[in-house]
């Protein structure tokens, strides 16, 4: 049984047996032979980092995957022992704060790989990390094309110990394209460059969550799972691969209910105006929650297991729904913005669409003052 907030009705629910269910849908894919680093930044994909990765430790996660270093320093705080890794970069001056939560920096080019090394060997401490190498995804990461300059720097390295090589794939929804099949080969040959030169990191990584259910040649030792541990998957047609759940539903309860004569408008701009006499209902829940304004007059919500429209703009604080249609509707009714509701439910991919955004940005958007609520 979920225990609700208590005042404002508006919370997000979030399953963690089904969240556990993902996880080893994960290791089903890849064997046991193959590490897991669960990706856990953005707060979880908005599911809340602490309690996400706790449930995920508990299940077997080998390591886990932040975008910074205060990413990392929740985690540790909230008594996670797994090892921890800054995927989108490191600055110099967080060694400190990185060495005293053992977080594993990652070296995204030469300049900054020769001043983590300084910066080591003036402490006198010995530490690991991992390097990225961009194979197409342009974006951060030492580029291949340069290996002849960057790799006589790994020689030098005397207080640093490379402890994992990765990439990451430019097409994160569906890795059965050209492009993605260059990369992969790419990385195949950088992976045998640098063993020829002497070294074996003993983690090597590419797999996102489209690669992990879909290209088994990309599992390599370690795989970087993350929107399906949340039960999205990167592209509709690997349903068919593989059994995932929802880990997150949204609800709040209708605010107040109000009949309002034709003509009427509704909400800020008079976007939309009555057709007829209309009950409309108010949600209390708005773009501040991180409930898309783009979903004005295009999106629904679901009251009573049916569909009811958002009429006029969301607003900051609260939206309108139109709920002429729906029998029996009282003041307090539950309303799921995200999730099930009898037979009918609301996808945060079927969200995206209407805010023409992905599902990923749904998640993370979901603001801090809307409380997340944790059941298995």
């Amino acid at each position: 049984m979920t225990l609700l907030p208590k005042g404002r009705p508006t919370f997000c629910a979030v399953d963690l047996a089904a969240l556990r269910w993902n996880f080893r849908q994960v290791r089903k894919k890849v064997g046991r032979k193959v590490q897991v680093l669960s990706v856990v930044k953005a707060n979880g994909y908005g599911h809340g980092a602490r309690e996400v990765a706790k449930a995920l430790e508990h299940e077997g996660s080998d390591a886990f995957g932040v975008a910074t270093l205060e990413e990392g320093v929740e985690l540790r705080e909230a008594g996670i022992r797994s090892p921890i890794v800054i995927l989108a970069g490191f600055y110099p001056a967080q060694l400190d704060q990185l060495l005293r939560h053992r977080l594993i920096p990652v070296a995204i080019e030469p300049d900054g790989l020769c001043r983590l090394e300084t910066l080591a060997r003036k402490r006198g401490v010995s530490l690991g990390f991992h390097l990225k190498v961009d194979t197409g995804m342009g974006r951060i990461g030492f580029l291949v094309s340069e290996i002849d300059s960057w790799l006589p720097e790994l020689s030098r390295l005397r207080s640093l110990r490379l402890g994992g090589l990765f990439s990451h794939f430019s097409h994160a929804e569906n890795v059965g394209g050209i492009y993605t099949q260059n990369q992969l080969k790419l990385f195949h040959r950088l992976v045998a460059r640098l063993r020829s030169a002497g070294y074996d990191p003993p983690l090597v990584h590419l797999a996102n969550s489209a690669a992990v259910i879909a290209l088994p040649s990309a599992h390599f030792s370690l795989v970087r799972p993350g929107l399906m541990l949340y039960g999205i998957y990167p592209s509709p047609g690997m349903a068919s691969q593989v059994a995932l759940k929802p880990v997150l539903s949204w609800k709040t309860r209708i605010l107040q209910l109000k009949k309002i004569p034709k003509g009427s408008s509704i909400s800020y701009g008079q976007t939309f105006v009555t057709r007829r006499e209309s009950l409309i209902a108010t949600l209390p829940v708005g773009y501040a929650d991180g409930y898309p304004r783009l979903l004005s007059n295009r999106g629904a919500v679901l009251v009573r297991g049916k569909r009811a429209p958002i009429v006029g703009r969301v607003c900051m604080d609260l939206t309108m729904i139109d709920v002429t249609d729906i029998r029996g509707v009282r003041q307090g009714d539950e309303v799921v913005l995200l999730g099930h509701q009898g037979r009918e439910k609301l996808s945060a991919d079927e969200m995206a669409l209407w805010a023409e955004t992905i599902s990923y940005e749904i998640l993370t958007s979901i603001s801090a003052r809307v409380p997340r609520i944790y059941h298995s």
